[in-house]
């Protein structure tokens, strides 16, 4: 078992950000695995992928365990590409919200314009629910349009009745993506039909889809509906994954010339939930075998371990001028990462926190989080809070700390000036 701390060129000069990998962590985290190696590497931030051998086709790609976030597989997966109707799904998360805040009701009617008929319905030749001109449609039934047939025209109606048209839905989406987390996905309309201005990455997509099962379980289940039927037009759900992996209930598949075919999929099997996403595939049929592939791959070949149970100290964090030199953190979770069943991984943890921490402080303070890599992937990032109080210290305590920090911050600008 090998325990190192990373040097200060894995910070990057001027954050003011300490990234440290504490002792007491280390050795819990290596024999909570069974004495699997335990390192910290500062190459691991710029890989990408450790996939055991593993490969797909498709150009990006992403496998995600729901429940912690933890990557299992990815390809490129930051790389900005056309989402299609992939996009849909920040679509109906802004109506989600809505309804879960109680601003929109599912029996609320929306009319559908002569231009939402026009550019998303029958006459435009895309995916469409076929809604009629002119006619009212409820909410909960422009959901399953939107969701189960991909139709442009549900979206376009939401648009027109939410924000006013294409570009001020388009506004709200990313507003709305931004305080999700989804810092790079731009959109310029409701339904991912070609434009410029939309662009999504697979790991943005996995996040997105994690956020709707995790938060909206009671309106996720439209998304494993294997038909609709509207205006007496049955519509079987696009989504190939239905029938063609046990488990499987969502989410979205998408295809533009520009992006070529993609989708986000998820499945269920001996309570572990899997979300896969893929996009750029050249081949309709690629789309949905890699997709299963991958998932199937998932399942097979990992298993969940807990690295540290609520309230297990998790490590400390240094601090400024209070009575106590240190704090001790937790989290208010447990902290679980997803590990080949063969043993293999090598796991790197690091604390991160803005330090140190000034007194006084609180119990239950957030002051940082634990991230724990698994290859090069970033398996799991949880926050973590102070486990204690800790008073101000005393004039000399705080004198003490203040001349240390000082010394400290010499040496540093010493260093970044070589």
């Amino acid at each position: 078992m090998a325990v190192s701390t990373p040097s200060s060129g894995s910070v990057r000069p001027g954050l003011g950000r300490l990234c440290r990998v504490l002792s007491a962590a280390a050795l819990a985290l290596a024999v909570a695995l069974g004495g699997m190696a335990f390192a910290a590497n500062n190459s691991v931030q710029g890989a990408k992928k450790d996939d055991g051998g593993y490969d797909v086709d498709a150009p990006t790609a992403i496998l995600v365990e729901a429940s912690t976030g933890s990557v299992l597989y990815e390809k490129n997966a930051d790389e900005l590409r056309a989402p299609s109707s992939m996009m849909k799904l920040m679509t109906v998360e802004l109506v989600f919200r809505a309804l879960q805040q109680g601003d929109i009701k599912l029996t609320d009617q929306y009319q559908v314009s002569e231009n939402a008929w026009r550019k998303g319905g029958a006459p435009a030749g895309n995916s469409t629910m076929f809604a009629e001109i002119h006619s009212r449609i409820a909410v909960e039934d422009l959901l399953r349009g939107a969701i189960v047939q991909s139709g442009n025209d549900a979206c376009m109606v939401f648009a027109e009745a939410l924000g006013g048209g294409e570009r001020g839905f388009a506004e709200l989406l990313t507003k709305r993506a931004r305080e999700l987390g989804l810092a790079k996905s731009t959109f310029a309309n409701s339904n991912g039909l070609p434009d410029p201005g939309n662009k999504m990455s697979v790991r943005e997509l996995a996040r997105l889809a994690r956020h709707l099962i995790q938060t909206y379980p009671e309106f996720y289940k439209i998304f494993g509906e294997r038909e609709f039927t509207w205006n007496k037009i049955r519509q079987t759900n696009r989504n190939p994954l239905l029938t063609m992996l046990d488990g499987a209930d969502g989410l979205k598949t998408g295809y533009t010339k520009e992006g070529g075919y993609g989708m986000v999929g998820s499945a269920v099997q001996n309570g572990m939930r899997l979300i896969v996403v893929i996009n750029g595939v050249e081949d309709i049929d690629d789309r949905a075998s890699e997709a299963k592939k991958l998932l199937e791959w998932g399942f097979r070949n990992f298993e969940s371990r807990a690295l540290f149970n609520p309230q297990d100290a998790v490590g400390y964090a240094k601090v400024f001028g209070g009575e106590s030199r240190s704090v001790k953190l937790t989290s208010t979770e447990p902290v679980r990462v997803m590990v080949q069943k063969n043993g293999s991984d090598k796991l790197i943890a690091r604390i991160v926190y803005s330090g140190p921490v000034r007194a006084p402080i609180g119990p239950g303070q957030p002051i940082g989080v634990i991230k724990v890599w698994r290859g090069g992937n970033l398996a799991v990032e949880m926050p973590l809070q102070a486990a204690e109080a800790v008073a101000t210290g005393t004039t000399m305590q705080r004198a003490v700390d203040g001349a240390s920090e000082l010394v400290i911050g010499l040496i540093r600008a010493g260093v970044e000036k070589l």
